[in-house]
């Protein structure tokens, strides 16, 4: 049985305005419909695998959760790091996860931020991997590259054939004159960052290559207990992990590493002209995400987000726009994105933390607007979740359904409010929220008051 184990860590800030912290690229629901970290759940699904084993960011929790329901999946466990620590300890982490439910369990290690075109070439390089695998080789995957990219590691292959080959080397982010070269050559490829391995192998090449760590990680392992759907770690122990990639930890090291290459149409997708690349297009090479329109345009992107974006007489441009920021960009800058979010993080701006949406284990709640004394959401509540008992300090609210049927308490008082039908919350009034339907209910809650942030909560239950 191979368990996928889907690394669901990174920011992407590249993909700023939509991309943020509290939801990055990996969870933007862009590609029909789907995310990426969808896509790659369901790629790994079916007869041979088991439900996959999930690790990602404490902050992401409830994303990861909403996102695999709406899929129809359960993962065999949702493993929350406190803080990023690269991608070795996750794999040691999936490894001794899937021991202990089958001593001969294969561990497919995939980030959750890619997007591969042909899936059957991916299935097949997983399908000639697998035997190296239970053979004891730790398969990495590399991908025929198809132009002189400086932004991948490479893998310089051994000669030959075959679908499994041996490695002469990992190479780091080249140069463009070295790039060109390795292109040319036909002996490299390009890092993934996808592998495949036993898990005694790699265990017994943590205890070999990298002792201490497999100590530390091993005794952190013991300390994981559940938080609702989820499994938690002790945070001292996990901050204080070594931040290493599996590929310094391991592959630089071990002798047993074989190379899966394969063409599957892959991209890592990191920029708005990688997204671009992949998208459908007009007739003059335009791609658009929501409601926009061109005019005397050509090879332009638009994403227009709740709100309809018109570009006009423009070519290599990309223009992005959220419900609280707009970026317009050539195509040829889109790696420059990412200054433009550490010069915004300088200022202390929450635009590069914070989506407009955020995600709660009840549903989720959407900024639609604020001003002096007073903020507008809107609120979905799943059916049958309830809000904590909680009173605010500073602020008064008003709550208007839009749809369902919401029972709210108000100071110990229960009662209904269905469609068009409102409530009003007094400053320092204990209440609460719960949906008793079938259905999800939806609506505004204004805020009014001298302090709205988050952290005016005082919680009762």
């Amino acid at each position: 049985m191979i368990y996928p184990c889907i690394l669901s860590g990174g920011i992407g800030s590249r993909l700023w305005p939509l991309s943020r912290k509290d939801r990055p690229k990996q969870f933007l629901p862009i590609f029909g419909g789907e995310s990426l970290f969808q896509k790659t759940c369901k790629r790994v699904s079916g007869e041979g695998f088991s439900n996959p084993i999930v690790i990602g960011g404490d902050s992401h929790r409830f994303l990861m959760g909403e996102q695999l329901a709406e899929i129809d999946t359960a993962a065999t466990t949702i493993l929350l790091e406190p803080v990023g620590r690269n991608t070795a300890p996750p794999a040691l982490m999936a490894a001794l996860l899937a021991y202990e439910q089958d001593p001969n369990a294969l561990i497919l290690l995939l980030p959750s931020d890619h997007l591969i075109g042909k899936e059957d070439v991916f299935m097949t390089a997983v399908h000639h991997a697998r035997d190296a695998a239970l053979s004891g080789k730790i398969v990495t995957f590399g991908i025929t590259p198809t132009e002189p990219n400086t932004g991948y590691g490479y893998i310089k292959l051994e000669p030959g054939s075959d679908p499994i080959r041996g490695v002469a080397a990992f190479v780091e982010k080249p140069d463009l004159e070295r790039a060109k070269a390795f292109l040319a050559d036909g002996a490299h490829v390009w890092n993934a960052g996808i592998f495949l391995y036993s898990a005694k192998t790699m265990i017994q090449a943590f205890k070999t290559y990298q002792p201490a760590l497999s100590e530390a990680i091993t005794a952190l392992m013991a300390t994981r207990h559940g938080d609702l759907d989820f499994t938690r770690l002790d945070e001292d122990g996990f901050a204080a992990l070594e931040n290493i990639s599996i590929d310094y930890a391991i592959m630089e090291k071990a002798d047993n590493v074989v190379c899966a290459p394969m063409a599957p149409d892959w991209d890592d997708l990191g920029s708005w002209s990688a997204i671009w690349g992949v998208l459908d297009k007009d007739g003059s090479g335009n791609s658009a995400i929501g409601d926009a329109r061109f005019l005397d345009c050509k090879e332009c992107l638009a994403y227009a987000d709740q709100r309809l974006v018109s570009v006009i007489g423009l070519e290599d441009v990309m223009v992005i726009a959220t419900t609280d920021s707009v970026l317009v960009a050539h195509k040829d800058k889109a790696q420059d994105v990412k200054k433009v979010v550490e010069q915004l993080e300088s200022e202390g701006r929450s635009e590069t933390e914070r989506h407009p949406r955020t995600y709660r284990p009840w549903g989720y709640t959407e900024r639609i607007n604020a001003g002096d004394r007073f903020a507008v959401q809107s609120m979905m509540i799943k059916p049958g979740k309830r809000l904590s008992l909680q009173s605010h300090l500073h602020r008064a609210e008003h709550w208007v359904v839009v749809s369902g049927t919401l029972e709210i308490t108000i100071n110990g008082q229960v009662s209904l409010l269905t469609e068009n039908q409102s409530a009003y919350v007094p400053l320092g009034a204990q209440h609460t929220l719960h949906n008793p339907g079938r259905i999800p209910v939806r609506m505004i809650e204004v805020q009014s008051g001298t302090y709205l942030q988050e952290d005016d909560i005082v919680r009762h239950s």
